[in-house]
């Protein structure tokens, strides 16, 4: 079964999320919308298929990446989320909640051995006809 297939994001805590989003823009040309940057890309197996990285910044106080004390979360985009799920509770992995589902995918946080809370990601499957105005 494959596992991860990519980065799904990088998200990490600042003292000034709009100071370090507006010095991103300014002097690295990053595309930021309010919830950070958004990359799309398209897959090199099948370039029908679309895919997206996002970028983004959060407060010190944040409480989204707990239990973990690390100023930082990796977002890793799987294939099958359930099924990952499983075997991760076979193998002992703490899962922190339950998958939950919106719009644009699935999502469920995992801790790895040193505590650090990982982001597993299943997107809804786009392609490139999604895009298409009809």
């Amino acid at each position: 079964m494959k596992k991860i297939t990519g980065i799904g994001g990088v998200f990490f805590k600042c003292e000034n999320p709009k100071a370090i989003n507006e010095w991103y823009a300014k002097n690295l040309g990053m595309p930021l919308t309010d919830y950070g940057a958004t990359f799309e890309w398209r897959e090199d197996a099948d370039p029908s298929k679309k895919g997206s990285t996002t970028w983004s910044t959060f407060p010190q106080n944040t409480k989204y990446f707990d239990p973990s004390a690390k100023p930082f979360m990796i977002n890793y985009r799987v294939e099958n989320i359930v099924a990952l799920v499983d075997e991760l509770k076979k193998d002992n992995v703490t899962v922190i909640d339950e998958i939950a589902e919106y719009d644009y995918g699935k999502f469920v946080h995992i801790l790895d051995p040193e505590g650090n809370v990982i982001e597993l990601w299943e997107p809804k499957e786009e392609s490139a006809e999604d895009n298409v105005a009809g």
